[in-house]
């Protein structure tokens, strides 16, 4: 059985294998050493994943309602759009420990969940109410709507099981 640490520590070699999701190329040679990202969730069994998602959706849900009304913001008129948004932050939640924005790319997720500046609520939304995702709309944004809410069973069904 591996331990956490070990799991941290996993290296493959390759000989021109290209950086592929989840992997990590250090620099440039011959032999590129890949290094897997550690994952919270990859000793979980896929019944321990799928209560950990669930209940993380639930938590973003709440969450966002509440940010919602903390803000005077509004969801997008097309409910699909936030429930995505929702789940790829309680993807986050699980994977990564932190609700990562789901709408960016990034070199490195763990140190991004890390240093907290895309968690959502992220540094534009707080300071500007800027949200890239659109999560969280101000009144004067053409897509704003007038729901203040959305449940958990609305984010399941309408997010169709996109995987993030």
């Amino acid at each position: 059985m591996r331990t956490r640490s070990a799991a941290r520590a996993v290296v493959v070699v390759a000989l021109g294998y290209p950086a592929a999701h989840g992997f990590v190329i250090p620099g440039p040679s011959h032999a590129f050493w890949l290094t897997r990202l550690s994952l919270k969730d990859e000793d979980m069994t896929g019944d321990e994943r799928d209560a950990a998602l669930a209940k993380a959706t639930k938590a973003m849900t709440a969450f966002s309602n509440k940010y919602i009304a903390n803000t005077d913001t509004k969801y997008c008129k097309d409910l699909s759009i936030p429930a995505v948004v929702i789940k790829g932050l309680a993807e986050h939640k699980v994977s990564l420990g932190a609700p990562l924005c789901p709408c960016r790319y990034y070199e490195d997720k763990e140190k991004e969940a890390r240093d907290g500046y895309w968690n959502c609520p992220c540094v534009p939304m707080r300071e500007r109410h800027e949200c890239h995702c659109m999560l969280f709309l101000t009144e004067d944004n053409d897509f704003a709507g007038e729901d203040t809410k959305i449940d958990y069973e609305e984010v399941v069904k309408l997010s169709g099981g996109v995987q993030m």
